[in-house]
């Protein structure tokens, strides 16, 4: 087997994207969301994405994308534009590799680099202890549970709230606020 390759994503990669997050959907409660997003949704949030100047990764294995990972917004109002909020999705059958924490290494780091300061998890399903336990190992402290908030598969679900400092963090005003503040 070739070693996993953990690369920026291209439209290329979409596809298989959208089949993983397509599981997650219907099968999963790590999203909310009850119906799984066409290939033409999911290419316009990837644009969104780039568009935005936020990172986005994909995990390989001989070639094929077996998980993906990206950041984005964590709210649209201006204050909040050092802020990122964190997504991974693996393909079921390569869960518990250490493909999603390498994925969320890659993140991390390219977030920081971004000028990101920090980095919050939003993680839907409070029994979703594979999901925890990579944050966790990436350096996320629990900040919060809200319960009951989410309804899927005819139960009520939590989402849990992780956070981590990216780079300096709160510890200095950021370098250039002038240049982010127009996003």
């Amino acid at each position: 087997m070739s070693p996993l390759e953990i690369r920026p994503t291209l439209a290329a990669d979409l596809p298989a994207i959208t089949a993983i997050y397509e599981h997650a959907v219907l099968y999963g409660t790590a999203t909310f969301e009850l119906i799984p997003p066409d290939l033409a949704e999911m290419t316009r949030r990837f644009a969104t994405l780039m568009d935005g100047g936020f990172p986005y990764f994909v995990a390989a294995l001989e070639g094929r994308v077996v998980g993906y990972a990206y950041a984005g917004a964590y709210r649209p109002r201006p204050a909040y534009r050092f802020t990122v909020e964190n997504s991974v999705y693996l393909e079921p059958a390569i869960h518990r590799r250490g493909i999603g924490l390498q994925l969320m290494r890659r993140l991390i780091t390219e977030s920081e680099a971004r000028g990101y300061r920090q980095m919050i998890a939003v993680i839907g399903d409070s029994a979703n202890a594979g999901s925890i336990g990579v944050h966790t190992k990436c350096g996320f402290q629990m900040i919060g549970t809200h319960p009951d908030v989410g309804f899927k598969f005819g139960r009520w679900l939590d989402t849990v709230m992780m956070q981590r400092a990216l780079g300096e963090g709160a510890a200095t005003l950021p370098a250039d606020d002038s240049a982010q503040a127009q996003r």
